[in-house]
C-alpha cells in the first residue's frame, strides 16, 4: 500500500502541489499589492495549506481553540516536528497571524517573495543590529493588531522530541508585551521527518494551551521560556516529552 502512495505523491499530488503553490504565492502578491495585506497576507495561504494536509492524507485535530480570542492579538509559540508544522498552524489556528522566519526562507524562489509582501517578518539573529531591526519591524506588525508566530527551537527537530529553545524568541515576546499562547504539535515529525521528502499519512494533533499574560513588570524571560516549554511538553505523548520538565 506504501508503494501505492509513494506513486501517488510523486506523480500527482507532488506535481498539484507546484501548481496550488505557485498560484497561492502570485494571489497574495497580487493581492497585498492591490489591497488589504491582512486578508490577502493570510487567507490564501489558509485554504492552501488546508489543500497540502488533503492532498497528503493528513488529518487535523485541534484541541483548545477556545482558550483564544479572535479579535486578540498574541504571541503564539510552537514547537517545530517537521514541515507539516507550517501547514498545520496556518490551515488550522483559525487565527490571522505574521510568521517570524529565518531570514534565508526569503531567498526561496516565489515563496519568499510572496511572504515578504504578506507581512511576515523575517529574522536575522546574526547580529545584535540585525535583532534589533527585527524588533522594531515586529511592533510595526503588531500595532495594527495582528499576531505572530515563532518556532522557538530555531529549526526542525531530528528525533521527534524537542531541541532547546533559543532565548532570543522569548525576548522579542517580552519586548511585545502581549499574552503568549504555547502550541503543541504532535505527529508532525511522523508525517514527513527532516531527513526525508516522503509523507507518511496520519493524524496531527495541534493543541493550544491557554495564554500565559504579562504581570505589571511585563515578562521575565527565563520564567516566560520555561513555561512555554513545560506547556509545549505536557501535551506530547510520554514518549517524545523531555523528562527534565514537568507538566503543566
Amino acid at each position: 500500500m506504501i508503494y501505492l502512495f509513494r506513486i501517488y505523491q510523486w506523480l500527482i499530488a507532488g506535481p498539484i502541489l507546484l501548481v496550488i503553490t505557485i498560484l497561492t504565492a502570485l494571489t497574495t502578491i497580487v493581492g497585498a499589492a492591490v489591497g488589504r495585506r491582512s486578508v490577502w497576507g493570510y487567507w490564501p495561504a489558509h485554504y492552501w495549506s488546508r489543500c497540502v494536509c488533503t492532498l497528503w492524507g493528513i488529518r487535523m485535530k485541534v484541541v483548545g481553540r477556545e482558550n483564544i480570542d479572535k479579535d486578540q492579538s498574541y504571541v503564539f509559540v510552537a514547537n517545530h516536528q517537521g514541515a507539516f508544522d507550517i501547514w498545520a498552524i496556518y490551515g488550522y489556528l483559525n487565527h490571522n497571524f505574521k510568521w517570524l522566519m529565518k531570514k534565508e526562507l526569503e531567498k526561496i524562489f516565489l515563496v519568499g517573495y510572496a511572504c515578504k509582501c504578506a507581512g511576515h517578518v523575517f529574522v536575522d539573529d546574526s547580529k545584535l543590529a540585525s535583532i534589533k531591526e527585527t524588533i522594531a519591524e515586529a511592533e510595526q506588525t503588531l500595532k495594527n493588531g495582528m499576531s505572530v508566530v515563532i518556532f522557538p527551537e530555531g529549526s526542525r527537530t531530528w528525533d521527534g522530541k524537542m531541541i532547546p529553545f533559543k532565548r532570543g524568541a522569548f525576548m522579542l515576546a517580552a519586548e511585545f508585551r502581549l499574552p503568549v499562547v504555547p502550541i503543541t504539535i504532535d505527529g508532525s515529525f511522523k508525517a514527513m521527518r527532516r531527513s526525508t521528502y516522503n509523507v507518511t499519512p496520519g493524524t496531527i494533533t495541534m493543541t493550544i494551551h491557554k495564554p500565559i499574560f504579562p504581570d505589571e513588570k511585563g515578562f521575565n524571560t527565563r520564567k516566560l521560556m520555561a513555561q512555554c516549554r513545560t506547556a509545549i511538553n505536557s501535551a506530547l505523548p510520554p514518549e517524545d516529552r523531555d523528562p527534565e520538565e514537568g507538566t503543566v
